[in-house]
């Protein structure tokens, strides 16, 4: 017995709103995947502040062209398909499912979308590979800390200069007196 219409329109709501506030929307094939594996993944994505759902490929489709995506998108939506959605960190997502792939075989990338563009599974490993958004503002604020930390070393390697200068030059009077 299927799900009843206001359950399916209820889907179809909570797929699209995902979409929309989603940073990182990334689709995945997921059929030689175990339920164990699936609930460690659903672990991983948890952990990370994403979300990683089935959902049936015909309510996708209704939800994607409702929000005005074409079959660029659609045409990926065959055979079970998996969601991961990225709501902070937009490389976070990425980052999981490269990572997981590489010991199950069964997981594979079919699309991305990331800020609104439509992107290929390729670019979804590119994507993976970049640094996450915490060690990119680390990264930040230590470059911005670096020219500072070395103003107060050159300031006070030439105050010490200053105070040996002077040092030397009461010995010298005193020598003289």
């Amino acid at each position: 017995m299927g799900a009843s219409r206001e359950k399916k329109q209820q889907i179809v709501a909570e797929f699209k709103d995902k979409l929309s506030k989603a940073q990182t929307v990334i689709f995945t094939s997921f059929s030689g995947l175990t339920v164990e594996d699936e609930t460690v993944l659903r672990r991983k994505f948890k952990e990370a502040n994403s979300e990683y759902k089935v959902y049936k490929n015909t309510l996708m489709t209704i939800a994607a062209r409702e929000l005005g995506y074409g079959d660029d998108l659609i045409k990926y939506f065959e055979g079970p398909t998996s969601v991961a959605f990225g709501y902070e960190d937009p490389v976070a997502p990425a980052k999981i499912l490269t990572e997981f792939m590489k010991d199950h075989k069964g997981l594979e990338l079919k699309v991305g979308i990331v800020n609104g563009k439509i992107v290929s599974p390729q670019e979804i490993e590119a994507l993976a590979k970049l640094p996450s958004r915490e060690e990119l503002l680390a990264k930040a604020l230590g470059s911005m800390k670096a020219p500072i930390t070395n103003l107060v070393f050159v300031l006070s390697g030439t105050l010490r200069s200053l105070v040996y200068a002077l040092n030397a030059i009461k010995e010298k009077k005193q020598a003289e007196a």
